[in-house]
């Protein structure tokens, strides 16, 4: 009986100081095969199993969320989105080392659904029912009041759904507490809208998939924001503004037949 403590105490003594595997689990589930995480999953398993039940056991592993299981270790907490040929770029520090994982993800969260917007935002090139006119920081005004009242009414519908999907309730006797909070099963983005199936099961395809979304998303903020900036200069649209330089590179005056005061 002597020699089991002996060696009990031994084992928990070697244990305390032995690596812990969870956090290289963590670190490869993006990068394992289904038969390594079997594997690994099956030797877990055993470890657990030949532990004395007197010894504290680990907290269990964060389950993966598409295939990404959030590590402190790395940038961003291992999100996916940097790329060549900048790689990591965060000279603002919306991801430097002490964010928390809640505001990691609500970062991503913003910039993953501003991308989607910016790159469906293209109304002004499709004819207008309502008679609008002009560039499109202008044409959300001189909606009629029923139109507006519905895209307003669809928007708040989608953002609320959204919230439900994505947050924690909010608790009103203590708001601070769930205020802004994410769910910790919630992966940034994903509503779960995919009517053409196109969202990949592999974790590693997943992951560069998100990255073509934001990237993609990242230049379409820039070419919106440039739009709107040029728009706001000379009150044109953008294929107005291509007019433009056309008579003037043809040596038409592009300001003839304009009437005074009026910007055309």
């Amino acid at each position: 009986m002597m020699k089991l403590a002996i060696l009990f105490a031994t084992v928990s003594c070697a244990a305390a100081f032995a690596p812990s595997s969870s956090r290289s689990s963590s670190k490869s589930m993006l990068f394992s095969t289904p038969t390594e995480e079997a594997v690994a999953a099956t030797e877990s398993t055993a470890a657990t199993s030949n532990t004395p039940a007197d010894i504290p056991q680990p907290a269990p592993a964060v389950k993966p969320i598409n295939g990404w299981v959030p590590d402190e270790s790395l940038v961003c907490y291992g999100l996916p989105g940097a790329v060549a040929p900048t790689g990591y770029f965060d000279p603002l520090g919306f991801a430097r080392s002490g964010i928390t994982l809640d505001e990691i993800k609500r970062n991503r969260e913003a910039e993953v659904m501003h991308g989607r917007v910016s790159g469906l935002n293209r109304r002004r090139a499709a004819p207008d029912p309502f008679g609008i006119t002009g560039p499109a920081n202008d044409q959300l005004q001189q909606m009629p009041a029923i139109p507006f009242t519905m895209l307003a009414s669809a928007i708040a519908a989608f953002e609320i759904r959204r919230a439900q999907i994505g947050w924690v309730e909010p608790d009103l006797g203590d708001w601070t507490r769930t205020l802004w909070k994410l769910r910790d099963n919630y992966y940034p983005g994903d509503i779960g809208f995919d009517p053409l199936g196109l969202k990949p099961k592999d974790a590693k395809d997943f992951a560069n998939m998100q990255t073509r979304e934001l990237q993609n998303g990242r230049l379409a903020m820039i070419g919106w924001a440039g739009m709107c900036a040029q728009e706001l200069v000379n009150h044109r649209t953008i294929f107005g503004t291509i007019e433009f330089y056309q008579k003037v590179y043809a040596g038409v005056n592009p300001y003839e037949g304009c009437a005074d005061g009026v910007i055309c």
